[in-house]
């Protein structure tokens, strides 16, 4: 399994190490697509049954059912309250331009600019 890495700026060879991380195109990486592929079609097929099964062998917890990945809406929202606010508001941020983003993906052409005038599409 791939081991985390951080990078940190104050690293004298920060720059070499983010080139590195970002040279690496996992989209071009067979290997993981055909795993990824069987993943999805395990799922499709199984159901419930393969997403413990996956939960078992990556997370190496057992759940009694497919319910007990699922995180309570109590649990959430102590979550969401306990985020400084400046953060909260910058993740809120994100999910609205990703949202935005989203929806226009569905378009067959398309772009759009930002108020900050970032063009997207």
């Amino acid at each position: 399994m791939t081991e985390i890495r951080r990078l940190c700026t104050a690293d004298a060879d920060f720059g070499r190490q983010l080139d590195i991380l970002l040279a690496w195109d996992p989209a071009a990486d067979a290997q993981v697509q055909q795993s990824v592929a069987a993943v999805i079609a395990d799922i499709r097929a199984r159901g419930d049954a393969a997403l413990v099964d996956y939960t078992k062998r990556f997370d190496r917890w057992t759940p009694r059912s497919a319910a007990d990945l699922e995180v309570p809406h109590a649990h959430l929202q102590q979550a969401f309250a306990a985020i400084p606010a400046d953060q909260r508001r910058a993740l809120e941020q994100a999910a609205a331009r990703i949202r935005a983003y989203a929806e226009r993906q569905r378009l067959a052409s398309w772009s759009f600019t930002e108020p900050d005038g970032t063009l997207l599409g």
